[in-house]
């Protein structure tokens, strides 16, 4: 077996390195999938998904004409792409994928304007990288979810990021399997996904001798987190599913620590709803996506 030194290349990514920092991007991938789909020459945009785009069933075709063109459209080819770059760099554009992904058949026109968009903001931000850096920070989660944006079914998507050293290490955006009656519930189905996530993250860390004491998880919902830490008897959540209420064992075991966040602060916002550019860059860089 022969070393050849560093890794420069994994997986489309590319490794940079310096003294101080190790930054993963895909660039050169990004570039391949936007010239495949003929958008080199297209106008970048700042954000990933624009408040417009308001997709819905209604959308489908209305006639024989506009299916048969739409057929011809290389839809869930575009979205796979989009997917590969977000699972593994690009946590910027999870809620932008994740609404273009709901609709994979019977395509719309304007299905397909919003992927064009998204290929459009990468055009534009393809430096974008991931930025690992000497840090004392430990695993900390953020969570947040919408209130009933799904405009078909009304249903709720959930949101978080994970940092660890301050960066970005796990992230979701998913629209929930149930439809929630309020923010709070909202919230706190979110909340149980992102406590699920971070105790796996817990066990990883410690296999690799990484851990670093206490854990906290920031939520934007005093109600969600009054639920969580309030063990009682609530007449208005009593219909909530008991897989949820686990996080309260959790909490009792000290397991980790769940925190008010202020939602102009929160990171996760941009995983569950349309943001604009200043808060772009404000959730991006509070998880170390950077500009190279």
């Amino acid at each position: 077996m022969k070393d050849l030194g560093d890794a420069k290349k994994i997986l489309g990514m590319r490794i940079i390195r310096d003294r101080d920092s190790l930054r993963l991007t895909q660039e050169e991938y990004l570039k391949k999938v936007i010239k495949r789909f003929n958008m080199l020459d297209a106008k970048p945009v700042s954000t990933p998904i624009a408040a417009h785009f308001q997709l819905s069933v209604e959308q489908s075709p209305e006639n024989e004409d506009e299916l048969v063109h739409m057929d011809k459209v290389p839809y869930a080819s575009a979205v796979g792409s989009l997917m590969y770059a977000m699972v593994y760099t690009r946590p910027d554009i999870a809620h932008a994928v994740g609404v273009v992904s709901r609709y994979m058949s019977n395509l719309g026109r304007e299905y397909w304007e919003a992927v064009k968009w998204i290929l459009r903001y990468l055009n534009g931000s393809a430096k974008k990288a991931l930025c690992f850096q000497k840090s004392d920070m430990g695993l900390i989660g953020y969570v947040d979810a919408d209130n009933g944006g799904d405009v078909d079914s009304r249903k709720s998507t959930s949101g978080y990021v994970f940092t660890f050293g301050g960066t970005a290490i796990s992230w979701r955006s998913k629209l929930q399997s149930i439809v929630a009656l309020s923010s709070c519930e909202a919230e706190y189905v979110a909340m149980a996904e992102a406590v699920k996530e971070m105790i796996w993250l817990q066990t990883f860390l410690k296999e690799l001798n990484l851990e670093h004491g206490s854990n906290t998880l920031y939520c934007d919902s005093q109600s969600a987190i009054y639920l969580a830490k309030n063990p009682v008897f609530h007449a208005r959540t009593k219909h909530i599913g008991l897989r949820y209420h686990f996080i309260r064992s959790v909490l009792e075991n000290g397991v980790l620590n769940l925190e008010k966040i202020p939602d102009e602060r929160n990171p996760a916002d941009m995983f569950t709803n349309v943001v604009n550019k200043e808060k772009l860059k404000l959730c991006s860089t509070s998880v170390n996506l950077q500009n190279e």
